[in-house]
């Protein structure tokens, strides 16, 4: 099977808590998390994907956020060099994020302006701690 992801949606899983904005997203999430585990195909996009499908914030296909999601597309896309609807396996496309934009420390500077930013900040705190110890 292949999925279709938004290429931020990489970021997103990669500090994913089970927090979201209703159940059924969140348990979408939950289940899309491990299927990407299982490293399959995915086509990356600058529109809605599967894991859109579940969220308060499309509408009828579209997000509501639409201008400013898409900008974080396009920044993950640019970053890790690659181009809308690449097809590559999930755990390439994991690396790729990996090494080029949060290992650097550039992960705010594609979506610190995001809602969900304050649990992105809270897990990699949590990370640094737990490496510390």
């Amino acid at each position: 099977m292949t999925y279709r992801i938004r290429a931020h949606h990489g970021m997103c899983f990669s500090f994913f808590q089970g927090k979201g904005y209703s159940g059924e997203f969140t348990e979408n999430m939950w289940k899309m998390k491990e299927e990407l585990e299982r490293n399959p195909e995915v086509i990356l996009l600058r529109e809605t994907d599967d894991v859109c499908a579940h969220c308060p914030n499309n509408q009828q296909g579209a997000c509501a956020s639409a201008e400013k999601v898409a900008d974080y597309d396009k920044q993950v896309l640019s970053l890790c060099g690659l181009e809308q609807g690449t097809r590559i396996r999930w755990k390439d496309f994991d690396k790729l994020i990996q090494e080029n934009i949060i290992r650097p420390g550039r992960r705010e500077e594609v979506c610190g302006d995001c809602e969900w930013n304050k649990l992105c900040v809270l897990r990699v705190m949590t990370q640094i701690t737990s490496a510390h110890n």
